[in-house]
């Protein structure tokens, strides 16, 4: 059953989402498909990205992942073909493939702006096992392997607590990596006392401080990137927007053709069956 969806600002969206579009997906797909059998190719979106990528990976047969089941979703993809293609963030993909002992060498980069196989050579495309799209989330690029270093100096003992669309770097030397839900989940656990130093979203590491004041929270960087396309949706869009729903009069309604639904939630299915 069709829903309606709304948008309280159409500006809003996510600038990671906008790293990859479908002309750009499908041309990768084409040019792969002159150096590898893309029948043995999955293709695998994040959920942060447009219905056309997850109508992309539904049409062939691919599948949409979280942060909190990408390493679910990998192993369901490895199970039926030999290598993925993971786009927008090309951190989750990586952080999530060397967790299940892939090699570094084998996740080239594709840089959808290069002239050929997105910057790589021929060889690099039939060696890999996960082609990683040059995209990432600007909120958790700013967080850097110094950061981490300057706090354990200042904090020993200080548990560092990261996104996995943090850069490996940071991952590697965390204490703790996870979803926002295992974020949240890590500090509801710990014991008062905890120390943390978090790299994720400074909204919620803030709201993390003020429910739980019997322990000490860091925000990991000294400098903030906030994400200026999600701010966009404020109490006053929301309000505009509820208001005009009451009255029968929706504004911002998201509006996607038939096709592209149905297969966009194909792809999203065959996410929600992996256990």
């Amino acid at each position: 059953e069709r829903v309606t969806v709304i948008l309280p600002d159409m500006a809003a969206g996510c600038s990671m989402a906008d790293m990859a579009d479908l002309d750009q997906v499908e041309d990768c797909w084409e040019q792969l498909s002159e150096v590898i059998d893309t029948e043995d190719l999955m293709p695998v979106t994040y959920v942060n990205s447009a219905a056309s990528l997850k109508a992309f990976c539904g049409r062939r047969g691919g599948i949409v992942c979280t942060s909190s089941n990408a390493r679910s979703v990998l192993e369901w993809a490895f199970a039926r073909r030999r290598r993925v293609l993971f786009f927008p963030d090309q951190h989750l993909g990586r952080n999530t493939a060397l967790d299940m002992g892939i090699r570094l060498d084998a996740m080239p980069v594709w840089n959808p702006h290069a002239d050929w196989l997105g910057g790589n050579t021929p060889e690099a495309i039939r060696q890999s096992r996960v082609i990683l799209w040059q995209g990432h989330c600007s909120v958790h690029q700013v967080f850097r392997p110094e950061h981490v270093q300057r706090f354990r100096q200042q904090y020993p003992g200080i548990k560092i607590l990261v996104h996995p669309e943090c850069m490996m770097e940071v991952v590697a030397q965390a204490d703790v990596k996870g979803s926002t839900a295992a974020i949240i989940k890590a500090v509801e656990q710990a014991p008062p006392g905890t120390r943390w130093a978090i790299g994720t979203e400074l909204h919620l590491v803030n709201r993390l401080k003020q429910e739980h004041p019997e322990q000490e929270i860091h925000f990991l960087s000294p400098v903030v990137c906030m994400c200026a396309t999600m701010y966009r949706i404020d109490l006053a869009h929301l309000c505009w927007a509820l208001e005009n729903l009451a009255a029968g009069t929706p504004v911002g309604v998201i509006r996607v053709d038939d096709q592209t639904a149905h297969y966009a939630l194909e792809a999203l299915q065959r996410m929600l069956e992996v256990k």
